[in-house]
């Protein structure tokens, strides 16, 4: 007696549901794009896709380092803090020259990404206790080191980080563009990015098969921290101006956000380099749609909100199929 095996087809839905959480960020995009062509004014031109790229380039700076801390099934709340003491440290170094004060900055972003790390893997706190503490001493630390004071940033060479061209885009564009590569190079062809993705899919195993998995951990804490450093320092060079109490300011929410709804799932074991990019550049656009057809920055925040619930349920899906 022979048995047969009826092949089912999966249906529209299911296909859909297999295939939004991946290329969904991707069709959002698409979508506020061909909006914004079509109702906003002046969207295509030079002038506002430069503006873009350069309010978009800290929050990808900030994202790549979140993706890699969230590839391990951590969270860093500490970044936003980070920026804010770099962003603290550049006014009081930069007499002694442009690089004395981002070298500052730097080791300011790696102490605090070595005091999370060893927090999570020495001492054993959960990423979200451990990175709590720092988000709020780190952003008092950055107002007391300032006095709490708004500080002009004159220096030409820092201020050609934030404003200078070369080859006809934004210094800081291709700053972000260049650690763009950097981590996706280390997450896909190194062993230290198979190592992170093996104690993020599975820890004890991890750990069993002797890998260095505190090493790891720390490293990536440390590593989100310094490019969070480095966000914090463009900003200034930006702004042409250190405000401890703004710079960075719930940016650990744009960035966690476009880690998610780029694909990478809260429960480790994958980074999504390309996917963290686009869930930036969909927030940015959220962003300065919602603003330039005047509806003001509180209802960008709520956008923003509602996108965060998004992301949520969709890591949800992706984690239960």
């Amino acid at each position: 007696m022979t048995t047969t095996t009826i092949k089912t087809r999966p249906t529209d839905l299911s296909r859909v549901r297999t295939w939004l959480p991946e290329y969904g960020v991707y069709l959002a995009i698409a979508l506020l794009i061909a909006y914004n062509i079509v109702f906003t004014p002046y969207f295509l031109t030079v002038s506002n896709l430069r503006i873009q790229l350069i309010q978009v380039a800290p929050i990808v700076i900030v994202a790549l380092g979140m993706a890699l801390v969230i590839g391990t099934e951590g969270i860093d709340l500490s970044v936003g803090s980070v920026m804010a003491l770099a962003a603290a440290l550049i006014p009081l170094y930069l007499g002694y020259g442009v690089v004395a004060a981002i070298l500052a900055s730097l080791v300011a972003g790696l102490a605090v990404g070595l005091i999370n790390g060893l927090l999570v893997a020495r001492v054993g706190l959960q990423p979200i206790v451990a990175t709590l503490a720092l988000f709020v001493g780190g952003r008092g630390l950055a107002v007391v080191v300032s006095d709490g004071k708004l500080k002009d940033i004159r220096n030409p060479g820092m201020l050609y980080l934030g404003s200078g061209d070369l080859f006809g885009l934004p210094v800081l564009v291709w700053i972000a563009a260049a650690l763009v590569l950097v981590v996706a190079f280390v997450v896909r062809r190194t062993v230290f990015g198979r190592r992170l993705l093996a104690v993020g899919g599975n820890r004890p195993a991890a750990e069993l098969a002797g890998l260095p998995v505190k090493r790891v951990l720390i490293t990536v804490y440390v590593t989100c921290a310094v490019l969070a450093s480095i966000a914090g320092l463009l900003s200034v060079a930006r702004i042409q101006s250190s405000d401890a109490s703004a710079v960075g300011l719930l940016i650990e929410l744009s960035a966690i956000t476009a880690v998610v709804v780029g694909g990478t799932p809260l429960t480790g074991g994958k980074v999504k380099v390309v996917g963290t990019v686009a869930g930036a550049i969909l927030m940015q656009l959220v962003i300065a749609t919602m603003i330039k057809h005047d509806l003001g920055p509180s209802t960008a925040e709520m956008a923003q909100a509602v996108i965060i619930l998004v992301a949520v349920y969709v890591a949800r899906e992706r984690t239960t199929r």
